[in-house]
């Protein structure tokens, strides 16, 4: 009669009518989100930074991405991810490419009411490039004139970098060569416009909702730092007024606890899946999955014994049967051994290392380590997430079987795994990803170049270097080609600084009550577009 009874409670919970969500501001202002106008979703920690112009992590990205908006943005209904007019109207090429100019919409105001203008833009890419800044993803927009010098400390006048204010409503950016793509470049959330006199008022304060001013179809009204973060409608957007009122962010660190609530209807969309439920969540319509344009990897700690020769981290490239983790994780995603992922332009399933276990210890003996007992501690980092333990204890147990290596495993949260990799003692192997920000190769090679601070492991290639600039100024398709080849030769066969694992994929749960949903391999997701069954 007690389990009976104790059945009949949890039957009575996963069932009942869903409730309004209360809310106190900072205010004291009490406040009532009603259920058939606010959107749950959940994010897997606390954002290390609401400020698209420094963040690189991909929680804050996806809320700044719903508060703010850029020059041109990707129309995500259809395929062809085709460029959109947002803050920009219109734009024009001259100079072959070499120079671009922006025309600004009209009548656009910020959250307080101050009208938009270009020097807004412009002062976006003083603070990105800015050297104090230290902002991760800056290599982003050195195709800009000047922009490596002036971030490097070369330069000391931001007036020669080639990004100008040619009256209120219109902006010229010079670049170093011609760059067909360049209008991709603005679509990503760390050329998005900034308020300096609110920045400069606030300090490091300035992204508290009570302070922070936006352009986008929402606007953070709370943020319970570690629990959740709340938007809403901006009424003041220039666009079409989005129909989903509120949405909520819960911080969440395990995914089976996001599921329970998503199965509970208490969220209404969902990312980073538990990978072990992959099987049984695809059997459900809420199951939403495309291949994106997303690779996982792992990267060495160069400067750190024994990672700081080639031949061993080429053995554990070798060492490493990449099939064996796409089948462990079961959810669609494909085997990779070269730099660019399945589905981009760029990709060639020539390059890179395949397993092979003779090979790998074969390098492992003539680097001085055929007595595995004699290899240096291998501390693995990871940030906290299932699919990431799934995919590191595998490895350390491949590593065990094929080359009789000991690996600890290193398992942190977030922000403690970023500040941790910006070090080179406390991890000497580390898991990373990268989703195209822009569907170009550049997007990949870019971050492995000697200046990007996204470049976690310490490895500096001047020949690597030359190739990927030679690359991205090249209009022909072919000869783009052959020099990313020999940049892959150098980047996943020489060298080996990381080891490209597999293409990943973008698995979402999307409640029945969620319209207008549209999956798309740049993993983004605006909520301005979708809606909610009433």
């Amino acid at each position: 009669m007690k389990f009976f009874g104790c059945l009949l409670i949890f039957l009575c919970l996963g069932c009942q009518p869903q409730k309004d969500t209360p809310l106190v501001l900072k205010s004291g202002e009490r406040r009532v989100l009603p259920y058939g106008e606010t959107l749950s979703t959940v994010i897997t920690s606390e954002p290390p930074k609401i400020d698209w112009l420094l963040s690189s992590d991909t929680d804050s990205s996806w809320i700044e991405e719903q508060i703010m908006q850029g020059l041109v943005q990707f129309d995500l209904s259809q395929p062809g991810l085709k460029l959109l007019p947002a803050l920009a109207t219109h734009w024009q090429q001259k100079d072959k490419g070499q120079r671009w100019v922006f025309h600004l919409r009209k009548n656009v105001v910020w959250t307080d009411g101050v009208s938009f203008q270009a020097q807004h833009v412009v002062d976006a890419f003083e603070r990105i490039l800015n050297p104090a800044s230290a902002a991760i993803a800056v290599d982003n927009i050195f195709p800009i004139q000047n922009a490596k010098k002036y971030n490097q400390g070369l330069i000391t006048h931001f007036n020669r970098v080639g990004v100008k204010a040619l009256g209120p409503l219109t902006v010229e950016f010079v670049l170093e060569q011609p760059m067909a793509f360049f209008p991709m470049l603005l679509t990503h959330h760390t050329t998005f416009p900034i308020r300096k006199d609110v920045v400069e008022k606030h300090g490091e304060l300035w992204t508290e909702p009570e302070n922070i001013v936006t352009l986008g179809p929402y606007k953070m009204i709370h943020w319970h730092h570690d629990s959740r973060l709340v938007l809403e409608r901006n009424e003041t957007y220039w666009g079409e007024p989005p129909a989903i009122k509120y949405l909520v962010f819960y911080m969440i660190g395990k995914s089976s606890t996001s599921l329970r609530m998503f199965e509970r209807g208490k969220i209404d969309f969902m990312r980073d899946l538990p990978s072990s439920e992959i099987p049984r969540l695809r059997q459900k319509p809420e199951f939403h999955y495309l291949p994106g344009l997303r690779l996982y990897y792992y990267g060495f700690k160069i400067k750190k014994k024994p990672f700081d020769d080639k031949r061993v981290r080429r053995a554990i490239a070798l060492a490493i049967d990449r099939s064996e983790i796409t089948k462990v994780l079961g959810g669609g995603q494909q085997p990779l051994k070269s730099w660019v992922p399945m589905g981009m332009f760029g990709f060639d399933p020539q390059w890179g290392l395949d397993f092979n276990v003779t090979k790998a210890q074969k390098l492992m003996k003539e680097a001085g380590y055929e007595d595995a007992t004699r290899v240096p501690p291998i501390v693995l980092g990871f940030n906290t997430e299932e699919k990431h333990r799934r995919v590191a204890e595998n490895i350390q147990a491949q590593l065990k079987r094929n080359l009789g290596l000991r690996v600890e495993l290193k398992n942190e949260e977030w922000k403690t795994f970023l500040n941790g990799l910006r070090s080179d003692s406390v991890y000497s192997l580390f898991r990373l990803g990268w989703v195209a920000d822009y569907a170009d190769p550049h997007n990949f090679f870019a971050i492995m170049t000697s200046f990007s601070v996204n470049n976690r492991t310490g490895w500096e290639n001047e020949q690597y270097d030359t190739l990927v600039a030679k690359a991205v100024k090249e209009t022909e398709p072919e000869t783009r080609l052959r020099l990313y080849g020999k940049a892959q030769a150098i980047l996943v066969e020489e060298e080996m600084p990381v080891i490209p694992l597999f293409t990943d994929v973008n698995q979402v749960l999307v409640s029945k009550r969620v319209t207008n949903y549209n999956n798309n391999v740049l993993d983004l997701y605006h909520f301005k577009d979708m809606g909610l069954k009433k």
